[in-house]
């Protein structure tokens, strides 16, 4: 075997044990939330803190590779939410409804992306979960804007305020969602239905760019 195929055979065990260990991960976050600790996550992969901390160097690490990995999927579904045969404001709604449903289902995951510890006891309490929230929702905010740019017709300053409403969405939804998730004051049909309305203002009279698939 030469020393390319070798390399090869590396990186691919390498990336295989990550993915074992995000899941791994995953499975405590879905069963401690926010309190996750890295002693909790080593030992569910069999493995000891040390070995963890080599894959991704601390419990920011570990939360930035897991942030990916969720908002990767995320952002897939959103997609495929806009890119549904559907008018203009079923799409609108069923994005919206997309990521309500996303932290719905998976809501120790979603407390451990957006909030921190409660408990000061913990070892690991220094960790500062807005630090490493803002990137993630930025991101959104971003890919959100270049659907936007590409699909919607707003005129000279047409990436800036594709910007503009990228950004604003993300924190309306992120906002809205997290009152939603922590008080369920209303169902999720109605809260989306409500946000669409706060949003159609200008969307409902926008066009759409020529020979995009519309948004």
């Amino acid at each position: 075997m030469d020393t390319t195929q070798q390399d090869e055979q590396q990186r691919s065990a390498a990336a295989r044990r990550r993915r074992e260990l995000l899941e791994a991960a995953d499975r405590v976050v879905l069963r401690d939330g926010p309190q996750a600790s890295m002693n909790a996550i080593a030992a569910e992969a069999g493995i000891t803190k040390p070995i963890l901390y080599r894959h991704f160097g601390d419990k920011g690490g570990l939360y930035r590779a897991l942030a990916k990995r969720h908002t990767d999927a995320l952002l897939d579904a959103l997609r495929a939410a806009l890119d549904a045969p559907a008018d203009r404001r079923e799409r609108v709604e069923a994005t919206l409804d997309t990521y309500l449903a996303a932290i719905e289902a998976l809501p120790e995951v979603y407390r451990f992306l957006m909030h921190p510890a409660e408990d000061t006891h913990q070892p690991e309490q220094g960790f500062d979960v807005g630090r490493h929230s803002a990137p993630l929702l930025r991101r959104l905010g971003e890919e959100l804007a270049k659907v936007i740019a590409e699909r919607v017709e707003l005129g000279p300053e047409s990436e800036l305020l594709a910007r503009v409403w990228g950004h604003g969405i993300v924190g309306m939804m992120h906002a809205a969602g997290d009152w939603w998730l922590g008080e369920r004051p209303c169902s999720r049909k109605v809260l989306v239905s409500s946000l669409a309305d706060l949003l159609w203002g200008r969307l409902a009279t926008a066009s759409d760019r020529v020979g995009a698939p519309g948004f």
